[in-house]
């Protein structure tokens, strides 16, 4: 399997990990397999992986802790694995970064066709500033621009918007926009968070990037699509 990406699996469950990593192996992945919590930021800092599949419970350290620590230093995609259906835990599992869940039992022809996704939008990235029809971030003015025209977003809004396209798809919940709006940590309203959204739209409406949407999730945040 020679240049075949490499996915991580974090998961302690031998069936399960064998499962999984069998069935990545005829989709042309590469594997790895850390069955500990505690071992499994060495494992991403030495193999540097494409994707990370990350199991919530996990002896030595849990998934979720695994998942904050690996955020302190590196963007990898994370999928996270649990059989706790609650809301509550498929939302603070997104909120800690990773950017996606499946609930145990699953398919793990359902888990590849996730991993796919998230590679496509991974090493799609952000559009390069070179290319006049996309909607790009310019980082040095802090100016977000479509068709070479300036969207005219505000610091808040670019940070934002910035923040949202580093990963579509990827659900945002208002709190973490929230730490985006002002860097005086000063005491604002998560209601903040869907004024400037609104202004993000009409500001991409205006400039005609319709194929591009800020998506509300009921009960969850924003993504970018």
């Amino acid at each position: 399997m020679t240049g075949a990406r490499l996915i991580l699996v974090v998961e302690d469950d031998a069936k399960i990990a064998d499962m999984l990593t069998n069935y990545l192996h005829m989709h042309g992945f590469a594997t790895a397999i850390c069955t500990n919590g505690l071992d499994a930021e060495a494992q991403v800092q030495r193999l540097k992986p494409a994707l990370v599949v990350l199991d919530w419970m996990l002896p030595g350290q849990s998934g979720l802790a695994v998942c904050q620590s690996l955020r302190a230093f590196s963007s990898v995609p994370i999928i996270m694995v649990t059989a706790r259906v609650e809301e509550m835990d498929r939302l603070l599992g997104l909120e800690t970064g990773a950017d996606d869940y499946v609930c145990k039992p699953f398919s793990p022809r359902e888990v590849v066709a996730r991993i796919k996704a998230l590679l496509r939008r991974a090493e799609g990235g952000l559009p390069a500033t070179n290319a006049p029809l996309a909607l790009v971030v310019n980082e040095g003015p802090q100016t977000v621009t479509w068709q070479q025209k300036n969207l005219g977003l505000t610091p808040v809004e670019f940070r934002l918007l910035r923040l949202l396209m580093s990963r579509p798809g990827q659900v945002f919940s208002r709190a973490r926009l929230l730490d985006q709006l002002h860097d005086d940590n000063r005491d604002v309203s998560d209601r903040a968070v869907d004024s400037h959204i609104k202004n993000i739209r009409r500001k991409l409406d205006l400039a005609g990037a319709t194929e591009h949407a800020l998506v509300s999730v009921y009960g969850a945040g924003y993504r970018f699509e």
